[in-house]
């Protein structure tokens, strides 16, 4: 992904979207994505456009009106909500780059409401909103360094940018439960913390895409224990 610096600075949630539709040619580039991200990470993550799956949507924010989202879907596990949040960020900072708007919804919703395809033994984690935002967002308030690192001594560089780039993920209600952990020259370790919301392992994940990517920008490439 080229300029992801400029990508993640300037992606922020967005609740409220025009009435416009996706050109064609971009929901053909967004469908060929995520067979990339199902191939890959094995879940079976849906582009759906159904506006009224979000008349029921009620968030801590308000409601939401976009026309699209992406049915985040998965085979039931352990460690299907922090896969269901590293490979959605993904997404949505690929949506960014396509010049689109997007935001996390986990809460409240009527399922029966959406049409998707759910294969034995599969979950609906939640959805990610999708369109042409009224506006582009803005930045939501930030915890520091040191409430989110376990690891406080001989830090490297690429940790700290890490740090920096996680500190920027989307989370339930921003309350960023997570925590990371130095273990060794090239071992990181992500844990998820504790959130009323529920969200904290799908955060985590979230966080963990975003730590990657900074990392990389310092050319460190992190092992996850």
């Amino acid at each position: 992904m080229s300029n992801i610096d400029k990508i993640i600075k300037s992606r922020h949630s967005v609740r409220k979207y025009l009435d416009k539709d996706i050109e064609d040619k971009k929901i053909k580039k967004i469908n060929e994505f995520l067979d990339e991200i199902n191939e890959e990470s094995r879940l079976n993550i849906q582009l759906v456009k159904d506006p009224s799956v979000f008349d029921l949507f009620l968030t801590h924010y308000g409601n939401c009106n976009a026309k699209y989202f992406f049915a985040l879907i998965g085979r039931k596990s352990k460690d299907l909500e922090m896969k269901i949040g590293y490979y959605g960020e993904k997404i949505v900072l690929k949506m960014q780059e396509f010049g689109l708007n997007t935001c996390w919804m986990t809460g409240t919703y009527s399922k029966r409401n959406i049409s998707i395809e759910l294969k034995k033994n599969e979950r609906l984690i939640g959805v990610i909103a999708l369109g042409y935002g009224v506006n582009d967002g803005v930045q939501s308030p930030s915890k520091s360094f040191s409430q989110v690192s376990l690891t406080h001594d001989n830090i490297p560089l690429w940790y700290i940018k890490g740090i920096e780039y996680a500190l920027m993920a989307p989370s339930g209600l921003n309350r960023q439960p997570f925590k990371f952990e130095l273990i060794d020259e090239d071992t990181v370790k992500v844990h998820p913390g504790t959130s009323f919301l529920g969200t904290n392992k799908i955060d985590a994940g979230i966080a963990k895409y975003h730590f990657e990517l900074g990392a990389l920008s310092e050319g460190k490439k992190v092992i996850f224990k």
